[in-house]
């Protein structure tokens, strides 16, 4: 059990609201005064991208244990930013809160690497099309907003945290990308502002080893085939599909069709997020997800998608 002390949200309003509804005792004008209070020894940081880097830097600073949620920053500039403060405090616990996806089915997805089930690697695909903005009428999310949200291109960076549990972090990608509606509803005010955040993306890797990935994420897709990530191997198939549940699907050399794999119910894995974060604090365990080390590595990729497709031309993270 922890004992929440104190709130601040965007406007005092959401504050009391969000203090009433958790029964917090404090409610605070702005973060810094938060983070100013000795009384407070963790912090739990759940804004917009735009403000985790300097608010976990400040936390970190203060002595304060940081719980940030993803993505980690808007750039990897940023990213790397707050990752020196965790190494310049490493009596804290710095943590990330990680990629849902993947969760119910890791501990079978790691037997089945294990074994080998694939055998070698030799293509990747992940998908994330869907028709979540195909609504030009709706008003700009947020996520649509680069100066909030930064470089990652809707469920891209989420989606790729989740396949480094299972595959190598790519060597290099080539990537272009599109924004089919240039300007959309102003959500604070009248008129219309751009779309900096493009509605569709693909990105070719490659992987060490020889193998290569394809990724395609879209937002404008009817129909679309939702959120996949594919491991196509020497002697085998594995389809991670993500839903209301989260299902596998198998498939070998012989085999007639791939078929699913059904996991028994003790095996599935959940949301143990905040539980990680106090063990950590306390001594009791190590963050196993996602350490800011890990959030880095997703923040290259997506940084090195954004400059390939701004460039036509492929980047090599290790240039980053």
């Amino acid at each position: 059990m922890c004992n929440w002390r104190g709130v601040v949200n965007r406007t005092p309003a959401s504050t009391a609201r969000v203090a009433a509804d958790f029964s917090i005792p404090g409610q605070y004008s702005d973060w810094q005064a938060l983070i100013a209070d000795s009384r407070i020894d963790a912090v739990v940081i759940g804004t917009w991208p735009n403000l985790h880097c300097e608010v976990t830097c400040a936390a970190l600073a203060a002595g304060k244990h940081v719980l940030c949620e993803a993505r980690m920053a808007r750039n990897l500039t940023e990213a790397k930013s707050m990752q020196a403060a965790a190494n310049a405090h490493p009596d804290r616990v710095a943590m990330l809160v990680p990629s849902p996806f993947g969760l119910a089915v890791e501990t079978e997805m790691q037997q089945l690497l294990h074994d080998r089930f694939i055998g070698e690697l030799r293509e990747l695909v992940i998908l994330g099309a869907d028709d979540q903005f195909h609504d030009y009428s709706k008003l700009l999310h947020w996520r649509q907003d680069a100066e909030i949200s930064g470089v990652n291109v809707l469920t891209l960076g989420i989606l790729h945290e989740t396949a480094l549990r299972w595959v190598p972090q790519p060597t290099r990608v080539f990537a272009q990308s599109r924004i089919f509606e240039p300007v959309r509803a102003n959500p604070t005010s009248a008129g219309n502002r751009p779309v900096t955040v493009p509605d569709s993306i693909q990105v070719l890797t490659q992987i060490p080893k020889g193998a290569q990935g394809v990724y395609h994420f879209s937002g404008i897709d009817l129909h679309g085939p939702g959120k996949q990530i594919h491991l196509y191997g020497s002697s085998g198939t594995i389809k991670i599909t993500f839903g209301e549940q989260e299902r596998i699907y198998i498939g070998r050399v012989g085999d007639a069709q791939i078929r699913e794999l059904v996991i028994p119910v003790n095996k599935l894995g959940g949301w143990r997020v905040e539980a990680e974060f106090i063990g950590a604090i306390r001594g009791e365990e190590p963050v196993r997800r996602t350490d800011f080390a890990s959030g880095v590595q997703y923040m290259e990729f997506t940084e090195a998608v954004a400059r390939s497709a701004a460039s036509g031309l492929p980047v090599d993270l290790t240039t980053l």
